[in-house]
């Protein structure tokens, strides 16, 4: 019940961090954190597709309620969550994601958690700014976003995670 609630106060964060503090901030035209996407990836490994299916598309409708995007979250974060599972396999590892936990640092070391959580924002990322562009027009630019947002976002997925993963007694470790 208190992984429920954990995840429910992850959720609400991030949307909110999204909303009202990332989406507001002017650092460049070429820099736009998604950090919501935190939330997606810091889900079990062992969740079942339907829900994670599910707790993408209201992630993607929340943000998208707020900010007025018209879909373009809920359609990117969705790709996230199908590909998600594959990712996990291909990158963690299936004997890893049999076993579950979080995908975290602790859980599965630095360099495979920043390959996931790498794939899973650029894939994001992408679906996001191509949706936004419409065009080919400005595909370099396009492709310039994709790659700053994706390195910020990267960058405060892995602080959110390291900030989530502490543990009761104070430490650090698997929730």
């Amino acid at each position: 019940m208190y992984r429920l609630l954990e995840y429910g106060i992850l959720f609400f964060v991030m949307v909110i961090l999204q909303v009202f503090l990332f989406s507001r901030i002017g650092i460049s035209i070429y820099v736009n954190p998604l950090v919501y996407i935190a939330f997606l990836i810091l889900l079990p490994m062992e969740i079942a597709g339907a829900l994670l299916l599910v707790l993408g598309m209201v992630l993607g409708m929340t943000v998208d309620f707020f900010m007025g995007t018209a879909g373009i979250n809920t359609i990117a974060t969705l790709f996230a969550a199908f590909c998600r599972p594959a990712i996990l396999t291909l990158l963690v590892g299936k004997d890893e994601v049999k076993e579950g936990g979080v995908p975290n640092v602790n859980r599965i070391g630095l360099k495979r958690f920043l390959r996931y959580a790498g794939v899973i924002v650029l894939l994001h990322g992408t679906v996001f700014f191509v949706l936004e562009s419409l065009t080919w027009s400005f595909f370099y630019l396009t492709l310039l976003r994709i790659v700053c947002s994706s390195v910020i976002t990267l960058l405060l997925v892995y602080f959110c995670q390291k900030l989530f993963a502490v543990n009761r007694q104070g430490g650090y470790g698997e929730i």
